[in-house]
């Protein structure tokens, strides 16, 4: 899915209280794509994330996702586009705490309207491939934060989206764990997916094959680089 952000404002409040988030911000996002954006908190990455994502919309500008434009869609639309073609992963998680890690998972699919059998297969299935086959029964608070990460993005990633959207996907972790967390968004770019990341923390950064920093709610550099294990296309 190409994403494309067009001279996007974002402003919160209005007349003289009001707060700029993003300033005439614009950039495109390849499909096969591994994006960091950098920038220090206050800098509007987390702004231009939830829009991509399709959890806010700009005051001005436009967000075309394979040529459409997000604001012609209607709410139930943008539903069904967010849970069908995006995968969002958060800092924080945001797991059910009463659901088992495969009730969790499955959730994404319960709205698609997957039959329980082809839900608890493909989510099975998922959380195997992110390692954690052993702990699907399991509360989310019987996990250590790096596994409670890893259920997040298998819940981002089990119905095929084709973009996944991290904010800050390492920043409530430690060293090891965050490494972790991001070999598997490497891996999982590798075998085809968009992955654009969120992140204050250049080195996290480093390990994507295009780093785009803000600043002030502004673009302030697009660089394409060779990462640890990622690629540009």
């Amino acid at each position: 899915m190409l994403i494309e952000v067009r001279h996007v404002e974002k402003s919160y409040g209005s007349g003289p209280t009001a707060v700029a988030a993003l300033r005439a911000t614009s950039l495109v996002v390849h499909p096969g794509e591994f994006v960091a954006i950098l920038g220090a908190s206050g800098s509007g990455k987390s702004t231009l994330m939830n829009i991509m994502g399709l959890l806010d919309r700009p005051t001005s500008g436009s967000l075309l996702l394979d040529g459409l434009d997000y604001a012609k869609l209607g709410e139930d639309e943008v539903a069904r586009t967010r849970n069908r073609s995006i995968g969002l992963v958060f800092q924080s998680y945001h797991l059910l705490p009463r659901q088992t890690i495969l009730d969790n998972v499955e959730l994404p699919l319960l709205y698609a309207g997957l039959k329980r059998k082809e839900r608890r297969a493909r989510a099975v299935q998922v959380l195997d491939s992110v390692g954690l086959s052993r702990r699907i029964s399991h509360l989310p608070a019987e996990l250590s934060g790096g596994e409670q990460q890893r259920a997040a993005i298998a819940r981002a990633i089990v119905t095929s989206p084709a973009v996944i959207l991290a904010d800050e996907p390492t920043g409530a972790l430690d060293s090891v764990s965050g490494q972790g967390i991001v070999r598997l968004l490497m891996a999982l770019n590798r075998h085809g997916r968009t992955i654009v990341m969120v992140t204050h923390d250049l080195q996290i950064a480093r390990n994507a094959a295009r780093i785009v920093t803000m600043s002030d709610g502004r673009l302030v550099d697009d660089s394409s680089q060779v990462g640890e294990g990622g690629h540009y296309r």
